[in-house]
């Protein structure tokens, strides 16, 4: 439970969105970031497949560390 994956977006070295699985949604920072939020959030797939990374991602390899 103490792992946590985290997606973020960067336009122009400013960070505009972000996934963390512990909140288990996309938040935005900017204007644009919160827009893409709102429509990405809307998407049930979309999140399922962010949260299925935790999986993928972070439990495959947290053995090997």
């Amino acid at each position: 439970n103490d792992i946590e994956f985290i997606y973020s977006g960067y336009y122009n070295m400013d960070e505009f969105l972000r996934f963390s699985s512990s909140v288990g949604k996309y938040v935005g920072y900017t204007e644009l970031g919160v827009k893409n939020a709102e429509r990405l959030n809307k998407d049930a797939s979309v999140l399922a497949g962010m949260k299925a990374a935790k999986e993928t991602y972070c439990k495959h390899n947290i053995d090997i560390w």
